[in-house]
């Protein structure tokens, strides 16, 4: 696969150009930019997928919801729906998007939102009686039309965007020097035993400018399985046949974790944000047994009515520099 796309090399210097041209006219003013009066963060990455934005996110609503009132703005990828709609606790994954309703259920104290046009979401949130005072933009680093005043960039541990291609050729949705937008630069999902060492020579290759801080955080999985009504240990399924279902872009990590906790499985892997046929319901209802993610289990709650559905809830923790990261956020909101 690497091989072929590798053939594609032509077709990524006519998209850099595209993607070049097109932030130029945005840094020259030739394209227009909205910036708004309320605190607006915005988390994102360059590439295509697969480095923990949903996890950010809601570190940064924890961070946060003590204090202001929130709310958080997704595009709703994989939804069937268009334009913007508020994200209820009942709503259906193929309405509003997997993230977004995880978001919604998890926290009810703050409002989650999704539109495709950023603008026409922010605007439409801040014409509501009660508006939100700080917004969070999901998977919106691209989004030029919005000025975020704070931009969190995220690039996974191996899968650095300094290592990668403009797509076709590879996963980056834009030039690699997009990343000098960012305030800070975060590495996700690194080994917990990352070196001081390891840290600086990351920082080298990833060759930060001036004001930008850098950041590295690890994955955190929940002790325990949820399922709609109840926790259980992973040892108490041991006599089960499990099926671990994985519709994310990247399930390596999940798997390995589950490897390591010498979970005996079968793998069954979809596409990510995969809106499940029918015929694949009944499929995944005649098993035994399913372990998944928190982002597939909102897809799937309403799906599997006879096998046993669990998912493991999973959050970032900071290897180094965590009260700098939080300080550097909230004097943001607060300025």
């Amino acid at each position: 696969m690497k091989k072929f796309r590798l053939l594609l090399f032509p077709f990524a210097g006519l998209y850099y150009l595209v993607t070049f041209i097109r932030n130029k006219c945005y840094d020259k003013g030739i394209l227009s930019s909205k910036l708004y009066d309320i605190p607006v963060l915005c988390i994102g990455n360059l590439s295509t997928g697969g480095t923990g934005k949903s996890p950010m996110t809601e570190y940064v609503v924890r961070l946060l919801k003590d204090d202001y009132s929130l709310a958080t703005l997704s595009r709703g990828y994989g939804r069937k729906t268009k334009g913007y709609i508020d994200v209820t606790q009942d709503a259906l994954a193929t309405q509003v998007g997997d993230e977004p309703l995880q978001f919604a259920q998890k926290f009810k104290e703050i409002q989650v939102a999704v539109c495709e046009s950023r603008q026409q979401g922010i605007d439409t949130l801040l014409s509501k009686s009660v508006s939100p005072e700080v917004i969070i933009l999901d998977d919106a680093y691209q989004h030029l039309k919005v000025k975020a005043g704070f931009y969190i960039l995220l690039t996974s541990y191996n899968d650095l965007y300094c290592n990668d291609f403009l797509l076709p050729a590879g996963n980056l949705r834009e030039p690699r020097h997009g990343s000098h937008r960012a305030n800070a630069v975060v590495v996700t999902k690194c080994p917990e035993d990352l070196s001081i060492d390891n840290q600086q020579k990351i920082a080298q290759q990833l060759k930060l400018v001036k004001n930008q801080s850098l950041y590295f955080t690890k994955i955190v999985y929940d002790k325990m399985l949820h399922s709609k009504d109840r926790m259980v240990s992973i040892d108490a399924l041991q006599e089960k046949k499990i099926t671990v279902v994985t519709g994310i872009a990247k399930p390596a990590p999940f798997l390995t974790y589950l490897k390591d906790q010498d979970v005996i499985f079968e793998h069954k892997s979809y596409s990510d944000h995969h809106n499940f046929t029918d015929r694949e319901v009944i499929e995944l209802n005649a098993l035994d047994c399913i372990i998944t993610t928190e982002k597939d289990y909102v897809r799937l709650q309403l799906l599997i009515t006879n096998a046993e559905l669990y998912y493991i809830p999973i959050r970032i923790d900071f290897i180094s520099n965590k009260n700098k990261f939080d300080l550097a956020v909230t004097q943001f909101v607060k300025e």
